[in-house]
Order: structure tokens, then C-alpha cells, then sequence
């Protein structure tokens, strides 16, 4: 039997397929940065015990070093331990969970929200809830494996269209007799950073009687006049609630989102109509058999829903940095292309697995890490360098990878 192993590892590492895990710990620990450092929080990290500047982690508002965070976490550990000891539905929802939920609900606008321990087990459990055999699922080809997985786990019939093709979509939904027809997209594609024409999309769902869900897992934080996400983004609904256009059209809208990306701790959400949220509580498998995440998990989260909420100056400084970022690969004239991005995922575009492997190692050469992305996260011949900003970075972390990849072109 490990000869079949061997093989098959073989086979991949031939292909420039094999992935590496890396020990990666900050430079400097978040307790021991004083304000000095700053620049350091969330940047800089000893990934196999060399220095590093990242441009990897979906850190994309530098929350999760944050002091207050730490804090949180910190005194909600000393009140209710390090261990939620059962599933939310026997003795893991704690008081931080409940008040987490409300506060996750009223900021993206909508009635209800429930805490997920993370976000693959979120999905790969709302789905399956929602649809099942005899009914249909429409997903775009892009979209992450963990709604892939939620999607064959269902048992519905699965119909993968071309990636933001709505005229394919609606042909599909048309011709669907299913009893339930649920869309099913990321918000914002994390790999190429674009953002979904959710307007579009519910507006299809509403002519074809389908429900529409969101996982805007890269979004949430990032976009919005305060970081609600995509359906802010787009004009539909956030703190202020729900926009005078969309009011009595978002009962159709599944919005799941995860928490250990601009958030900067651990776990996902889903959220919409109550009698929807309720449903999913009693029947999402991975809701119902799973130990809760613990209160300290939780408790660091209610304070980073109220720093992205109140803290605008992290978004504007995203952006500042996106198009210093785009400005310096334009400047530096290289053979490589960024594909067009409007969030904190910037890709490089490279070609080849071996190609992006290779640039990828030029670049840690000269002290800074950028991931390769290479199939079957991404379409053959599309291997990338993911390009990952987060408001922990300044505008001379940006140069400084600008001046590495233009070194690394040369």
C-alpha cells in the first residue's frame, strides 16, 4: 500500500504539484511589540526561522495581533475556560456566543445570524440543510471547494456554470423543473479578487423562484461604507439596514461569511430570514455534531465586529496600498499581469506551475513571501502568486515587494 503512495506523491511532485506546509510564528510576539513595532504586527514572520515580510495571510485588516483582541481573548479564557466541552445545541452557547450572533446580524442588516466553528464546516453543513434530492443547485465554477463539497453532499442535482456567466444561469434556471433551485457563488473569488454582481444575481432568483447564497468569506471586513461585506457594496444592505430598493427582496438571500479572515480570529456565520437561520440550527449536521468553538474564540470576535464597524481608516488604507501596489507593477514593467482586483487579493498572474514555483522562491530569496497558487485551486496554466494586503502593511512594505518582483523579472 505505500508503494501506491510513494508513486502517486511522486506523480505530483513531478507535475510542480506537491504543497509544503511551513512553521510561521511572528517575528516579534504580539505581547512583546511596543509601538515601535508596529510596523511589525502582522507583517513580519519567521516562517522555517527566517525572517520574512508576508504577503500571504488573509490578515486584510491586521486584526489578529490587535491588543484589545488579545485581551478579549485573554479574559474570556480566565472566565469560562479554553474549551466549549459540547455542541452548541448541548452546553457550548455561551453568553459571548449569543451576543456575537445579534452583533453579527445587526451589521450586516439582516434579521438573524449563527455562529459556525469555521467556515468549511459552515457550508459543507448550510447547504445540505437547505436542498437535498429533487432539488437543484446552480454554482459557478469558481467558486471554493468547500461550497463544491456542501454541493455533492446535498445529493441535489449540481449544475457548475462558466465563472460570472449570468446569461448561462439564467438558461439553467429556466429549464430547471426542480422543486427548490438554490444559486450558489462566492461573494468575492479567492483567488482572482472580484467582486459578484449580487444585484444581478438576486434579481434572477427572484424571476426563476430561487434562493441565492453568498459566501463572502473575503468580502466581509474588507468591502462596505463599514465593512458589512458584498450586499453593502453593492448598496443592499448593512448597519443602516436593509436599502429602500432591496426591502422585502433579501428573504431569498443566504449570506454566509467567515471570521478568521479580516476578522482575524476563528469560525464563519450565516445569516437572513429568521425561520431560514432557525432551520439551519436544527439541521446542518456540522451545526449539531461538532463541540462549539470556545467563549474565547467568541469573545476577541465581538470586539473585532465593533474595530471593523467603527475603524474606517483600515479600509482606506487597503486601498491607498492596492493601487500603490498597482502603480509599482506597472512601473516596473513585468512580464507578469495583475488580474483586476477591487479588494485585498491582488493575483499575479505567472503561467506555469515550475514558472510560479520559481518566482515564488526569487522572491523569498530577498526576504519576502508570496504563495504560488497552482491547480486544482486554480485553472491549468494559471498558477499564480496570491498577493494577500492587509492594513498592517505600509506603503514601504509595498515597495519593497514591488522592487522584489521587479528583481525576480530581471
Amino acid at each position: 500500500m505505500s508503494g501506491l503512495f510513494d508513486q502517486e506523491l511522486a506523480l505530483l511532485r513531478q507535475a510542480n504539484l506537491a504543497r509544503q506546509r511551513r512553521q510561521v510564528a511572528p517575528l516579534i510576539a504580539p505581547a512583546d511589540l511596543s509601538l515601535t513595532d508596529e510596523a511589525l504586527r502582522g507583517t513580519t514572520y519567521l516562517i522555517n526561522g527566517q525572517p520574512r515580510l508576508s504577503f500571504g495571510s488573509n490578515d486584510y485588516l491586521g486584526l489578529s495581533q490587535h491588543p484589545a483582541l488579545i485581551q478579549a481573548a485573554q479574559q474570556a479564557a480566565a472566565r469560562y475556560g479554553v474549551g466549549a466541552t459540547a455542541s452548541p445545541l448541548v452546553c457550548g452557547h455561551s453568553p459571548e456566543h449569543e451576543a456575537l450572533e445579534h452583533e453579527l446580524a445587526a451589521m450586516v442588516g439582516l434579521p438573524r445570524a449563527l455562529y459556525f466553528y469555521a467556515g468549511y464546516a459552515a457550508n459543507v453543513g448550510i447547504i445540505p440543510a437547505l436542498v437535498g434530492k429533487g432539488d437543484a443547485v446552480f454554482s459557478d465554477a469558481l467558486n471554493h471547494a468547500c461550497l463544491i463539497d456542501g454541493i455533492r453532499l446535498s445529493r441535489a442535482e449540481s449544475h457548475v456554470l462558466p465563472h460570472a456567466d449570468l446569461a448561462a444561469l439564467e438558461s439553467a434556471l429556466k429549464a430547471s423543473t426542480a422543486r427548490r433551485k438554490l444559486v450558489v457563488t462566492d461573494a468575492v473569488f479567492s483567488m482572482d479578487g472580484n467582486v459578484v454582481d449580487a444585484p444581478a444575481l438576486l434579481t434572477l432568483c427572484e424571476r426563476h423562484d430561487a434562493w441565492l447564497m453568498l459566501d463572502d468569506a473575503h468580502g466581509f471586513g474588507v468591502l462596505g461604507a463599514h465593512g458589512e461585506g458584498t450586499l453593502s457594496y453593492h448598496g443592499m444592505a448593512g448597519i443602516d439596514g436593509v436599502a429602500g430598493a432591496w426591502q422585502g427582496r433579501l428573504d431569498r438571500v443566504i449570506y454566509m461569511a467567515t471570521l478568521g479572515k479580516a476578522a482575524g480570529v476563528a469560525g464563519a456565520f450565516v445569516a437572513g430570514e429568521a425561520s431560514m437561520v432557525e432551520w439551519v440550527l436544527q439541521k446542518a449536521r456540522t451545526y449539531m455534531f461538532a463541540t462549539a468553538a470556545p467563549a474565547m474564540i467568541a469573545a476577541p470576535l465581538r470586539v473585532s465586529v465593533g474595530l471593523m464597524r467603527d475603524d474606517a481608516w483600515r479600509r482606506t488604507h487597503l486601498r491607498a496600498l492596492q493601487d500603490r501596489l498597482r502603480d509599482g507593477v506597472r512601473q516596473a514593467k513585468l512580464p507578469w499581469a495583475l488580474l483586476p482586483s477591487d479588494t485585498a487579493i491582488q493575483p499575479l498572474i505567472i503561467g506555469s506551475n515550475e514558472d510560479a514555483l520559481a518566482v515564488m522562491a526569487r522572491l523569498d530569496e530577498q526576504g519576502v513571501w508570496v504563495p504560488a497558487i497552482r491547480p486544482p485551486t486554480v485553472p491549468v496554466g494559471t498558477a499564480r502568486l496570491r498577493i494577500s494586503l492587509s492594513a498592517a502593511h505600509t506603503m514601504a512594505h509595498v515597495d519593497q515587494l514591488c522592487a522584489a518582483l521587479a528583481q525576480a523579472a530581471a
